[in-house]
């Protein structure tokens, strides 16, 4: 059981967030540490698919999530040089939303949601190191003290302490696609909510608004052999992406040609954790399975795996019961997803040619005749409720 139990959270992201949201709920004394002196609007846009949103609205924030993200309408997949609609996808189901949101929105709903619930958060805690034993976890700060805590949920990211901790380093490759990403300036609050995706050859670009038409959210993906830094802070040329999609129609040219500041992250494709806990310890999030943004899954797998975990310890009887049922419950999935995030940016960058031709024939074909088929491609990923089975 889950009352008073002291546990240390790294990490106020999303993972570490919806985490520390879901513990405190259960009745847990929970202190989050994270390594930045403030909270800042960073990131750009993300997407709360349905197995996402159940979960804040279990969490109590669906009032929080409705007020910063209305839902979506649709997704529309157009062809990169006409800009003519391929295929579209209605996302205006009454028993599944879909929000566009941006990070920043989501990290605030997330921290007033755990101060509301009596969590501690405290800033400019760097852990240079994590050690586990079957008593507690050692934390060894950046600035060379050392504290043991009773339990550690590791929300600390890609590069995680915690995660290294429980395994061997698994290494990264590239996985020859770079990212762009910009939020620009649009002011136009008759914007639909809808995401659009162009796909070209070697080539896509997603584009929806943000904060009722304030902002339009940009990610324009590229294959290249050249390699690119891991991460989404690195500031690059504004031009770039104007240049590689410059064989795009004029829409994407006109978007792009208005962005002022844009970042460029390099794709790499992690392995997922074998080892999720150990001893006192265990990793959510971006540090158990770094995921690939093709299926806009990173964060709303981040709440999954927040929720279950909360969940596993609140029934079992022994911390490690607790860890070891949500690995068993977790793992697979996450895997699934990741596998299939990795594999969804193909569809998106077919060459010219018949068997494209075919490709795109299929789909305008689905729109008119069976627009719910590709739906349930992913029914998998998006009709799944951990808050009410977590099998």
């Amino acid at each position: 059981m889950l009352k008073g139990q002291e546990i240390t959270v790294l990490g106020a992201g999303i993972a570490g967030l919806g985490v520390a949201c879901a513990l405190a709920a259960r009745g847990a004394a929970v202190r989050v540490l994270e390594q930045a002196d403030a909270i800042r609007e960073v990131g750009a846009g993300l997407q709360i698919t349905p197995n996402g949103a159940v979960v804040l609205r279990a969490l109590g924030l669906g009032a929080a999530l409705a007020d910063a993200a209305p839902r979506a309408r649709a997704v529309t997949l157009r062809d990169f040089r006409r800009g003519d609609a391929v295929f579209r996808l209605d996302l205006a189901r009454h028993d599944r939303s879909y929000h566009l949101m941006h990070r920043a929105d989501l990290i605030g709903l997330l921290r007033k949601g755990a101060l509301d619930a009596g969590v501690s958060i405290e800033l400019g805690q760097q852990i240079a190191s994590v050690t586990t034993s079957d008593t507690g976890a050692t934390l060894r700060h950046a600035g060379g003290h050392s504290e043991t805590v009773p339990l550690l949920i590791g929300a600390d990211g890609l590069h995680s302490p915690t995660r290294a901790a429980l395994n061997n380093s698994g290494q990264p490759f590239f996985t020859g696609q770079v990212a762009w990403r910009a939020t620009i300036p649009w002011d136009d609050p008759t914007t639909p909510p809808e995401a659009t995706v162009y796909m070209g050859p070697g080539r896509h670009l997603v584009t929806y608004p943000l904060r009722g038409g304030a902002l339009m959210n940009v990610v324009a993906v590229e294959e290249r052999d050249e390699w690119a830094a891991e991460g989404w802070n690195h500031r690059d040329d504004a031009e770039a992406p104007y240049r590689a999609f410059a064989d795009f129609c004029p829409e994407v040219r006109d978007l792009l040609f208005r962005a002022e500041e844009v970042y460029l992250w390099g794709l790499f494709r992690h392995p997922v954790a074998r080892h999720w806990w150990q001893g006192r310890a265990a990793i959510l999030g971006d540090a158990a399975h770094p995921t690939l943004p093709f299926l806009a899954q990173g964060a709303n797998m981040a709440l999954e795996d927040a929720w279950v975990l909360a969940a596993c310890l609140d029934t079992a009887d022994r911390p490690e019961d607790g860890f070891a049922s949500y690995q068993e419950r977790r793992r697979a999935r996450a895997a699934r997803v990741v596998d299939a995030a990795s594999k969804n940016a193909v569809n998106y960058h077919l060459r010219p040619g018949p068997y494209r031709a075919m490709a795109h024939l299929a789909l305008k074909l689905g729109t008119r005749f069976a627009p719910d088929l590709a739906a349930r491609q992913f029914d998998w990923i998006y009709g799944h409720d951990v808050t009410r089975d977590q099998g």
